[in-house]
């Protein structure tokens, strides 16, 4: 059970992950203000967030990585 529970939430995590990437190279976002009740729509943006935090955690951790090479 605690198993599942952790591969979900890491899951989660890629995937907001993604959607940050995806903001940053398009600037498409989820339309957050389609959502009616603005307890979840505050939880979605925390979501989204932290998927933020760890888009730029990643792209410090890749840069200072042997392993990867910026191309422009």
């Amino acid at each position: 059970m605690l198993g599942t529970l952790v591969h979900l939430g890491f899951d989660a995590l890629i995937i907001s992950a993604f959607l940050a990437g995806v903001r940053r190279t398009t600037g498409l976002t989820p339309a957050l203000s389609q959502v009616p009740n603005k307890d979840i729509r505050q939880l979605l943006r925390s979501y989204l967030e932290l998927g933020e935090y760890v888009f730029d955690f990643s792209v410090v951790i890749f840069g200072r990585s042997t392993s990867f090479e910026r191309k422009r």
